[in-house]
């Protein structure tokens, strides 16, 4: 018992230095690049659209180089279906109702729905080939691109948060932004090394398998950095850029994060697990789409619904698996 408490706190322990970590290297990298004279176009396009996501990223490149697919696509549609109905469902809550676009989040909505549907006629097979993920990182160009369209100013605003408008030109400064842009890299990829063998450990420690440790427990620390974001936007007022992160980082989630690994390093997928995961975070993005483009407002009723659509996956999902290992 004192090995898995331990596993525990580790996972806990790797996870907060991993959204800590993330933190402080997109953040850094962004003025960097910012001091370098990038547009703010190319950085929230490149950095700062994936910013909360790169704990799953490096999370997919360190399980699939250890052989451990089924943890990064566990841990990538977890994160989907908690960003969506848990972190999105939380925000009312926590900040109060807001308007929603119903034309931009119909318009980014959709294209999460596509990529989760990529995702469905990928694990159906059971494995990965560096096509599928090649074309999975592809279709995030055209996802941002659309995205962009509807979203330009928030993307824009959301850069000017992060780096706080400041273009810092002296070399010292500069180096600084590098040195600490690397510890936070090198801090994420350490952790993601420790959430990885935490994950392998207590999945056969407790006999449970490691995507449903990675879909119902990594993905909720994983998400956490969103749920930041957001409420700091909220209470901006900067609605829609707190709705694009949430919509924005399910996409790079079911491209970028679950594909970068597999396209390195390919790897069978437990289909028979990953397939109704996928179908039901596909109904729950319906769902949210569909209620929240309808009412146009983010209150408490839709959040209480939300998190209940999260929460109904448990005995749901649970009753599947353990239907297909009877």
């Amino acid at each position: 018992m004192l090995d898995i408490f331990i596993a525990f706190i580790i996972l806990i322990g790797s996870i907060i230095l991993i959204i800590f970590s993330s933190n402080i290297a997109v953040k850094h990298s962004a003025a960097l690049a910012s001091s370098l004279g990038v547009s703010s176009l190319i950085i929230g396009i490149t950095l700062v659209s994936i910013g909360t996501d790169v704990s799953e990223i490096f999370n997919s490149i360190i399980s699939c180089a250890m052989g451990h697919g089924d943890i990064d696509v566990g841990d990538s549609v977890g994160s989907d279906l908690t960003q969506l109905t848990l972190v999105f469902g939380l925000l009312p809550i926590i900040c109060g109702n807001f308007i929603v676009k119903r034309k931009e989040f119909l318009i980014i909505g959709s294209c999460e729905i596509l990529s989760l549907i990529l995702i469905f006629t990928v694990v159906e097979k059971g494995y990965f080939t560096r096509l599928d993920a090649l074309f999975m990182m592809l279709s995030f160009l055209f996802y941002t691109m659309v995205t962009y369209n509807v979203t330009k100013s928030d993307m824009l605003t959301k850069v000017d948060l992060m780096i706080h408008e400041d273009h810092h030109q002296s070399i010292g400064e500069r180096i600084h932004f590098l040195v600490f842009a690397l510890i936070g890299f090198a801090g994420v990829t350490l952790s993601s090394y420790f959430i990885v063998q935490s994950i392998i450990f207590l999945s056969s420690k407790l006999n449970i398998h490691e995507f449903i440790l990675s879909f119902f427990l990594l993905s909720i620390g994983t998400s956490l950095p969103e749920l930041s974001v957001d409420v700091t936007a909220l209470r901006q007022k900067e609605y829609n850029l707190a709705i694009g992160d949430i919509i924005g980082s399910c996409i790079v989630d079911s491209t970028i994060s679950i594909a970068i690994g597999q396209f390195l390093f390919p790897q069978a997928v437990s289909a028979q697990l990953a397939i109704p995961t996928v179908l039901y975070t596909i109904f729950a993005s319906l769902i949210v789409i569909i209620v929240v483009s309808k009412r146009q407002i983010m209150d408490k009723k839709a959040g209480i619904l939300f998190i209940l659509i999260y929460l109904l996956a448990f005995p749901l999902l649970l009753t599947t698996f353990l239907y297909h290992s009877a």
